[in-house]
């Protein structure tokens, strides 16, 4: 009888399903490693998080940063210190990664959010980010713009993660420029067998917006539907994956309640959960059994396909246009959320360089 550290840890052994830290907390992810965990990821939001739970370990090189490089804007300070709190925890997986013969064992940086109308802007930095450290993946927003970065910076050899996506049809046009890209480098005579990339679907944000639909039109909907939103449109997606033969593996993120995990196991995709949800999966009294071939009660999903329009544009394979993704709603929360934690986290390197005179005993920069 095997022994397994955990609930997740059990899940990794007797099933493709791997496990992402969704975090680059040094902490939380050498808990996750520990326990099964092949990869984590990271965003402003995130960043802005660590910084603030870790500050200690980050303190004297924020201001080693500034010091070394008086010139700087605390706009270029940010990025710099994402990049090197990224490249830490991209560290941590090197083992896995050369395991895994680079399939695996990766950290997701993510791309300025700001960048979400411009092409090249996303590409240019998505290059940039993957060269950092050799298992970095890199966030790229699902937008208009997006969908063509993906496809560039694939071609260009970059893993991407495509992150800013709650629906179907952008799994799908995801999957699809991914190919294009892979397809245009093998063609070139690149080599392809390194890379791993991956498409999200933020199931908990699928979830969110339809309550603050239903919510907001007056939507009469049994409110226990609105929860399995983003599970039915992951499974959905998935099985167009699985039938078409995309390379690309979809991941599982934002998390709002542990059926968010259980209704994937098995899958050959990846949850990425944070630390908190991770010792709640540990804790909970859930057996670890398959359950992503288990579809959503059809009469869930023909309910809310009939009363929320905008769920039908996100399970329809063909509800949405790539031109239609950049006005989404759950798109339009998410990049305002991730945009806003961007400028609050220039706001706490900021405190560094320019730290309030009106306060007592306050740290500053000695140059």
């Amino acid at each position: 009888m095997p022994i397994f550290k955990s609930k997740l840890h059990q899940m990794t052994m007797e099933f493709p399903t791997d496990y992402w830290n969704d975090s680059c907390s040094e902490e939380e992810l050498k808990y996750a490693i520990q326990h099964g965990a092949v990869g984590a990821t990271s965003n402003p939001t995130i960043v802005h998080t660590v910084l603030k739970q870790e500050l200690h370990l980050w303190k004297h090189r924020i201001f080693t940063l500034i010091k070394d490089n008086p010139a700087w804007s605390e706009s270029e300070i940010t990025w710099k210190l994402i990049e090197e709190m990224a490249m830490h925890g991209a560290n941590l997986l090197i083992p896995v990664y050369e395991n895994y013969k680079g399939k695996k064992g990766r950290l997701s940086i993510q791309t300025n959010p700001s960048f979400y109308r411009n092409t090249d802007a996303i590409t240019e930095q998505a290059i940039h980010f993957s060269n950092l450290a050799p298992n970095m993946i890199v966030k790229t927003p699902v937008t208009r713009a997006g969908i063509k970065a993906i496809e560039e910076a694939t071609y260009q050899g970059v893993s991407i993660n495509a992150t800013v996506s709650f629906t179907v049809p952008q799994a799908i046009a995801v999957a699809e420029a991914v190919e294009r890209g892979l397809n245009r480098r093998s063609a070139e005579g690149k080599s392809i067998a390194e890379m791993a990339p991956v498409c999200t679907i933020m199931v908990g944000r699928t979830d969110d917006w339809m309550k603050v639909l239903a919510k907001r039109d007056g939507i009469d909907v049994d409110p226990s539907y609105l929860d399995w939103a983003g599970i039915a449109c992951m499974k959905r997606a998935y099985q167009i994956y699985c039938q078409r033969g995309y390379r690309a593996r979809l991941l599982v993120a934002a998390y709002r309640h542990l059926g968010h995990w259980a209704e994937f196991i098995g899958g050959e995709l990846i949850v990425s959960l944070p630390y908190e949800w991770q010792l709640k999966a540990n804790d909970s009294e859930i057996a670890v059994y398959e359950r992503m071939s288990h579809p959503v009660d059809l009469k869930i999903i023909e309910s809310m396909c009939e009363k929320i329009p905008d769920f039908r544009r996100a399970y329809d394979e063909d509800g949405m246009t790539v031109d239609e993704f950049d006005d989404y709603g759950a798109t339009v929360r998410t990049l305002r959320g991730f945009i806003a934690s961007a400028h609050d986290l220039i706001g706490e390197v900021r405190n560094f360089m320019l730290p309030n005179p009106d306060v007592k005993n306050r740290e500053t920069v000695k140059v």
